[in-house]
């Protein structure tokens, strides 16, 4: 004998099992400071800076020579 489902899964329990499979996309916007993209109501991972305050110091990132 087979694995057999005892119960039949309702529509409601599959399609809550299945609406993880289409994740939306990050709503990212533009830094007010330096223009790049980042999660709404987030520090800017570029600049540090959160709602027109310089929250975490980022140091200068060095070009590959």
């Amino acid at each position: 004998m087979g694995a057999l489902p005892k119960q039949k899964i309702s529509r409601r329990r599959r399609g809550n099992r299945r609406r993880l499979h289409f994740i939306p996309d990050l709503n990212l916007v533009p830094c007010r400071s330096c223009g790049e993209k980042k999660l709404s109501h987030h520090v800017c991972p570029t600049c540090g800076v959160y709602r027109g305050r310089q929250v975490i110091q980022i140091q200068a990132r060095r070009k590959a020579e």
